[in-house]
């Protein structure tokens, strides 16, 4: 029986969808897997039994990744599951931004008790007038699951779109439109570009990426939209750059104290995934990623661990090992199984960094022998028996 602690409220839809193997427990020290949504696991002592960790989201900031990495817990995430929520929220930023709706909304309630209000509105509408986004320029920064779509939807509402990503995935590629601008350079982007959309994950090199230095770049009165993390923007460039019309707007998904108090700020309380759709996409491919691994030893979707699909075991036994990504460890592992009398019938081995993941399906059903054999090879950080 494998237990799961929620730690977030987690769709049913995803829920009902573990088996009769799986059981939803209410101790922390129970737990084989963790199934999460934005509780912070920074400061928790994981139980000794904890195998893996599934947040149903694409960001991973709320989790110890790297040491999750050294104890041998693989982290998953569902990156795309959300992405059509986040998209449609991105283009209601740059409508909210263009045409001053909100503005307008907030001036008919403030004087919603006018007996004249139909006329007194028709007078005074023209303080609230706006632009429309046809025919303007989008710079998409990252073209990743979210990315792609921004760009899409962007052509789709007659905007001319440049994107940007070094790094775009074949898969990712193949999904952008033919009319997408592909640029080389992010200051492309920054030159031409009336709205600027980012997509790209939080790290040391991204960290503080949109900086005064950015800002100089950018198209005077560029509206700027963030829905991918808050510290991408240098909070104090920002301020400047508002206050002196650089930057027309800045709508994002990630309001702290400093930016939620500056003028021409649109600050949305991270509702880009807060959709029932979305919710229940990210539940389901987070249970599924955990039953994978746990009934298979199958990696997909993992921030640490390298990606692995053996399919289902076929063979009467299927032992995984996690381990140092250092020479000579196949050679000592099909040595304890030579030593051992059985025969491999199939063979995994993939690398990740330091870390490597090796899952091998034999013709004998394992037994605690082996699996202690193989734990006690140096740089074996921990042996899991699937069957």
């Amino acid at each position: 029986m494998f237990k799961i602690k929620c730690l977030n409220s987690i769709a049913q839809s995803g829920l009902s969808k573990f088996n009769g193997k799986f059981k939803i427990v209410a101790d922390m020290p129970e737990a084989h897997g963790i199934l999460l949504r934005s509780h912070d696991l920074h400061n928790i002592d994981f139980p000794p039994n904890l195998e893996a960790i599934a947040r149903a989201g694409a960001g991973v900031n709320n989790i110890p990744v790297e040491r999750c990495t050294e104890a041998g817990i693989v982290v998953f995430n569902t990156p795309g599951a959300n992405a059509n929520g986040v998209k449609e929220l991105v283009i209601a930023g740059m409508l909210i931004a263009s045409r001053n709706i909100i503005a307008g909304i907030n001036f008919v309630t403030e004087h919603c008790n006018r007996e004249d209000l139909a006329k007194f509105v028709e007078k005074e509408k023209a303080r609230f007038a706006g632009s429309e986004i046809q025919g303007k320029k989008l710079g998409v920064i990252g073209l990743g699951s979210i990315g792609v779509l921004v760009a899409n939807a962007g052509w789709n509402m007659n905007m001319e779109v440049y994107g940007y990503d070094p790094f775009i995935s074949v898969d990712h590629a193949w999904r952008l439109s033919r009319h997408i601008i592909h640029v080389n350079s992010i200051n492309d982007i920054y030159s031409v570009c009336d709205y600027i959309s980012i997509h790209v994950p939080l790290s040391d090199e991204t960290r503080h990426m949109i900086n005064k230095e950015a800002f100089k770049k950018m198209k005077a009165g560029v509206i700027l939209l963030n829905f991918a993390r808050d510290a991408l923007v240098c909070d104090a460039d920002l301020a400047a750059a508002l206050a002196s019309g650089q930057v027309k707007k800045y709508v994002t998904d990630f309001p702290n104290y400093r930016t939620a108090n500056l003028e021409k700020v649109i600050a949305i309380p991270h509702l880009g995934a807060s959709t029932a759709e979305a919710e229940d996409n990210c539940a389901q491919m987070a249970v599924r990623q955990l039953i994978d691994y746990f009934e298979n030893g199958n990696i997909t979707n993992s921030v640490n661990f390298p990606e692995c699909d053996a399919g289902i075991c076929q063979a009467a036994g299927r032992i995984t090992l996690y381990h140092k990504n250092i020479p000579n460890m196949i050679n000592q592992f099909t040595g304890v199984f030579f030593r051992e009398n059985i025969n491999i019938a199939n063979m995994y081995n993939r690398s990740r960094g330091e870390y490597a993941y090796s899952l091998f399906d034999i013709d004998s059903p394992t037994g605690l022998s082996l699996k202690k054999n193989l734990l006690a090879i140096p740089g074996v950080i921990k042996v899991k028996i699937i069957k």
